[in-house]
């Protein structure tokens, strides 16, 4: 920690031309369109003291080159995954996990809670980092040939997941088959059989066209996933403090932006797809996945304590 202290101290002051909000999105996506936002809004309402470039669909690198070039403030904001900043500090990975919210009520109401700022405090005094807010990525659901009612109608399921244990941790709650394989070869995996499922948002279920290869899209709302937004230490430190605050104000405004438009889409998009002819399986029982998935979010396999995850559960 000396040494990440160390390197926040000396480092010289952010120039408005080098600051970079780096993200692994489309151009065609809410959460571009928000960074994109928030960078013109930093800039207009710092009069001019900084700017800031968007850098979208991996143009600076994976999800996992973006968190370490935060670290050496080569980046200064980035979006990235609960489950990829976990593996920088476990606890906070919390919010990726499958059930963990009862709905988005509850999922918002964690991201104004104690709880998350304190699980982000935790996350700053590993890294030396600052997490801003979360954004609403969208309810990931099954897509499959056949309707998924009930954990039973899984069972020996091949469905591909992202490689990643709390993206399988529903899978094999429920005796699946979850399998990794590269996002960009989904669709060709799912057209040929290679699996018989997958697992997305709404929004991505539509960007990618897996409606086309299956027939059902089961609304299982496994997880309620969300992005961080994180401000490299190095940068946070070269700011004063007003142009902190005015920093976190864009930066939450966005989230919200982001946000609504998300949930708006989910809501749209069901009628979409029926429109497509794709099944839309909503007479899933999410209590019986929810009891099934139970039993494997605390314990020796998880990054954080049954302490937090009560916490978050008592949340309302």
């Amino acid at each position: 920690m000396a040494l990440a202290l160390s390197a926040v101290t000396t480092a010289p002051p952010a120039s408005a031309k080098d600051m970079k909000f780096a993200h692994v999105y489309e151009t065609s996506e809410p959460f571009h369109k928000w960074a994109v936002w928030a960078a013109d809004e930093f800039e207009k309402r710092t009069d001019g003291r900084h700017t800031m470039e968007v850098f979208p669909a991996s143009s600076l690198g994976k999800e996992s080159d973006l968190n370490e070039a935060l670290g050496l403030g080569t980046v200064d904001v980035i979006y990235t995954g609960n489950q990829f900043a976990g593996r920088f500090y476990g606890p906070i990975g919390i919010a990726g996990a499958p059930y963990m919210f009862r709905d988005v009520d509850h999922w918002k109401a964690y991201r104004d809670s104690d709880l998350f700022r304190e699980l982000a405090q935790g996350y700053r005094d590993k890294t030396g980092n600052k997490v801003i807010t979360l954004t609403y990525y969208g309810q990931r659901h099954v897509t499959s040939n056949k309707a998924i009612d009930t954990p039973s109608d899984m069972e020996g399921l091949k469905i591909r997941t992202p490689n990643a244990p709390l993206y399988m941790m529903m899978p094999k709650a429920v005796d699946a088959n979850p399998t990794p394989i590269a996002f960009a070869e989904v669709y060709l995996a799912l057209q040929q059989g290679t699996v018989d499922a997958q697992e997305n948002p709404l929004n991505t279920i539509r960007a990618k066209k897996f409606y086309e290869v299956q027939d059902y899209i089961n609304l299982t709302g496994h997880i309620s996933d969300s992005l961080l937004t994180i401000v490299s230490g190095i940068t946070w430190e070269s700011l004063s403090e007003k142009d902190q605050k005015i920093l976190t104000n864009v930066l939450e405004e966005a989230a919200q932006g982001a946000t609504q438009d998300i949930l708006k889409s989910e809501e749209e998009l069901v009628a979409w797809f029926e429109d497509q002819g794709t099944t839309v399986n909503q007479d899933v029982d999410r209590a019986a996945f929810r009891e099934a998935v139970r039993p494997h979010l605390t314990g020796d396999n998880v990054e954080w304590s049954k302490k937090t995850f009560e916490r978050l559960q008592a949340i309302k």
